[in-house]
């Protein structure tokens, strides 16, 4: 016999973190791993996708990994959610897509191509450095 259906709706818990920590979270975690020319956009009032846009730059495509890599297990630790990344495999324009916040780690040929700073020059930046900072602990490592 199949379980019967129900036709509440879903339940949608509150964010462990504030989608402005978020942004804070991900830009220090990405100065932490020598990101450059980070800037938090608060694109709030201009769409309605996202609050903030994280944008970062790696040096080389290594660089853009291990800056995904570091934000992306960390935030996970931290309990964030992340239910989809793209260009991990490329590594020239990596986008994390939290929700409310949004993460671009781009090489500095695909910033420079895209200008997402001037794409948002009208909206105001966030003072990363301070927001205080949710716990963001060590992620998990299976041991062999």
């Amino acid at each position: 016999m199949a379980a019967a259906r129900t036709n509440a709706p879903p339940i949608h818990e509150d964010p462990i973190i504030e989608a402005k920590e978020l942004a804070a979270a991900a830009a220090a975690l990405c100065d932490q791993k020598k990101g450059e020319g980070i800037q938090v956009i608060d694109v709030a009032d201009r769409i309605k996708v996202a609050d903030y846009f994280v944008v970062a730059t790696g040096t080389s495509r290594a660089h853009v990994r291990a800056l995904y890599d570091e934000v992306h297990a960390r935030l996970k630790a931290a309990g964030a959610s992340q239910p989809k990344a793209e260009g991990i495999d490329l590594g020239w324009w990596v986008v994390l897509d939290y929700g409310d916040v949004v993460v671009h780690l781009l090489q500095p040929e695909a910033r420079s191509f895209y200008d997402i700073e001037r794409l948002y020059g009208d909206c105001p930046r966030l003072d990363w450095n301070a927001v205080t900072l949710p716990e963001l602990p060590e992620p998990r490592v299976a041991r062999a």
